[in-house]
This record gives structure tokens, sequence and C-alpha cells, in this order.
């Protein structure tokens, strides 16, 4: 998982894969079949059990607000974490990769447009709830949250402190009704 999220996907190599996990590259393949597969499982590891694991999260939330600033707040300390790359996986993967892994490209454009659909779902059912204001854009808020994820993401790769990713999660929360 480390080494994908610090070189990307197409970047890391499968002798980088062997010698992070301590195996031999005819293990990784008895194991896992190939390279995609095992990125998937490092991706579902990333995010703590799989892009179901997030929108759980999304549903356990109070409420949309509550969701949204969580996944911001939890962005900022992951992306900033001492013993990690920064930024995000789900992000930056496969930022630069060829036509050749485009389907993994657009498996990962699938995870993120599911969470940020998911969280537009919650805010739907917060405005009708009486939650949130009648005219509340949920679209435009989702879009948001999931702009703001990518862009803290970028500051975070770019050196940004978890202190200035946590004050860009503050200033955009503060744009919720």
């Amino acid at each position: 998982m480390l080494a994908f999220w610090a070189h990307g996907y197409e970047t890391t190599s499968i002798a980088e894969l062997t010698r992070a996990m301590g195996i031999t590259a005819p293990s990784l393949y008895t194991a896992f079949g190939d390279k995609r597969t095992l990125f998937f499982e490092a991706l579902d590891r990333y995010l703590g059990g799989g892009p179901e694991a997030v929108t759980r999260a999304i549903d356990a939330a109070p409420g949309a607000r509550d969701a949204a600033r969580d996944m911001l707040e939890h962005s900022a300390v992951l992306f900033t974490g001492r013993e990690t790359p920064r930024g995000c996986l789900l992000a930056t993967a496969t930022a630069s990769c060829s036509a050749a892994s485009a389907d993994v490209q657009e498996a990962l454009a699938s995870i993120r447009l599911e969470i940020e659909a998911r969280l537009r779902t919650r805010i739907e059912q917060d405005v009708v709830a009486g939650v949130l204001p009648q005219k509340t854009d949920a679209v435009a808020l989702a879009g948001l949250t999931a702009a703001t994820v990518q862009g803290l993401s970028s500051l975070a790769r770019d050196g940004a402190s978890r202190a200035k990713l946590l004050g860009v999660v503050s200033a955009a929360m503060s744009t919720w009704p």
C-alpha cells in the first residue's frame, strides 16, 4: 500500500512491491494474480475496508455536515501522517498513468464519484428532514467536499502542514448552511 501511495499505480514496479512485501515475484503472482489485483487490495486497506467503509461512515454520521467535516478532517490527518506518504492514494495513484492503465483510472474515478454521490444523497436527506435549508444545493456541496479532498491532497503533497490543511477544512465547512 505504501509503495503505491508514494509512487502511484503504474510507476510502482513489481521489484519495489516484492521488496516492500518481503516476498518474491512468483509469490506475489501466486497470492494476487497480478499487480492490478494487488493494487485494489492495497486500496481497500487504505480505505479501511473498501469504498463501502467510507459510505458507511457517511451514513453513520449524525448528519451530512458532520459526515463532510469528518471526511475532510480525517483526510487532513491522513494526508500528513508521519509514517505514510503525503497526499491521497485514491486521488494520486493514477494521476499520470498511460492508456494501458485506463481501467484502473476509471475504477478510481468511479470510487471517488460513488463517495461523492453518497454524500449528495445524505445532504438531500437532510434537506428533506429540515436539517438543511430547502435551497441547499446538494450537488454543489458534495462537489465542494470532493474538490476539497482533492485540494488537500495536492497541498499535502506540496508540503503543507496539518494545521494548514485543517484551516482549509474549517474554511470549506464555513460555506455550509
